[in-house]
């Protein structure tokens, strides 16, 4: 609907984590690239923002709300190329090193000072090769639940399992039953309808489809192998950015571990291995620890500052 408010959720999602407010005021950013794409963002606040953030594969800005309402500062959430309302690459490519150069064009346009820059999974691969190349428009780097080492196959199986399914719906409650078959949606109807409204678009054609090209690649993988998703999707998504990304940023570094996520204690040694001065914090979540635990990381991050 065209009059539709994308914010009308944070009230909920507010009520949802037990804060009384006040919300910021939200507002919806386009950015044109050189090559013809467009860049979506979220900004919150009626100040410049001082905080960043970038989601997940398969996920959006939007995922970042609970944790910016939480963390009251103003701050800008950006859809990566080929989720949300960004475009989606013509190369089907999402690496975070090919993903990274359109964050450097969003910070260069709507930051005007170095951001706490905060990526979880994708989004933090994508972050250290802009914390590496654009060092003075980021102060700190928080890289949540993963690690350029982390392995595919540690994460649940039932999301690679879902995405491998159609890639459209004859309506929104249809996409909303399957997310709650799979045990997905945040624990709740009323959570699960929330994110599916937020990442999914109607098409001219009355039906539904995902909004982000991540769900049409894993599906077109799994179809061409004949078996459920594969985990060659999921690893394409996040290769490109390695430990020498990591090396070259100098900003100081948190990674926050979820204990029910992506990184392993083996993954997190590893890690302070590469990263010596990089500060570790196991919070109890899940992979989307936004999602899962968004006050608990809110409060990680109000330490960078």
């Amino acid at each position: 609907m065209p009059d539709f408010d994308e914010f009308s959720f944070l009230p909920d999602q507010a009520a949802d984590a037990g804060l009384p407010g006040p919300l910021p005021r939200g507002e919806r950013l386009t950015l044109t690239l050189p090559d013809g794409r467009s860049l979506s963002a979220l900004r919150y606040g009626d100040a410049p923002p001082e905080v960043t953030f970038l989601h997940g594969a398969g996920l959006n800005a939007h995922t970042w709300d609970t944790t910016i309402v939480a963390l009251g500062r103003p701050a800008l959430a950006i859809d990566l190329a080929g989720h949300g309302d960004s475009s989606w690459r013509d190369d089907a490519t999402y690496a975070p090193r090919l993903l990274s150069p359109d964050v450097v064009a969003a910070l260069a346009e709507w930051t005007d000072r170095p951001q706490v820059l905060v990526g979880q999974s994708l989004g933090g691969l994508t972050a250290a090769p802009v914390a590496a190349s654009t060092p003075a428009s980021v102060s700190r780097l928080m890289i949540v639940d993963i690690t350029p080492g982390v392995d595919p196959d540690a994460g649940p199986t039932q999301v690679r399992a879902f995405f491998a399914g159609p890639t459209d719906w004859a309506s929104r409650d249809e996409l909303v039953d399957r997310a709650l078959a799979f045990g997905l949606g945040g624990g709740s109807r009323e959570k699960a309808a929330r994110g599916v409204f937020l990442n999914s678009r109607v098409r001219t054609d009355g039906r539904v489809e995902w909004k982000h090209h991540f769900a049409h690649l894993a599906a077109a993988a799994a179809n061409a192998a004949g078996e459920p998703a594969t985990d060659d999707a999921v690893a394409t998504l996040l290769s490109g950015a390695g430990w020498e990304d990591l090396a070259a940023v100098r900003a100081p570094i948190t990674l926050i571990r979820a204990d029910r996520g992506y990184v392993t204690e083996a993954d997190a040694a590893e890690f302070a291995a590469h990263a010596p001065a990089a500060r570790i914090v196991t919070l109890a979540s899940s992979h989307n620890v936004q999602e899962d635990a968004p006050l608990a990381l809110a409060d990680e991050i109000v330490r960078l500052f």
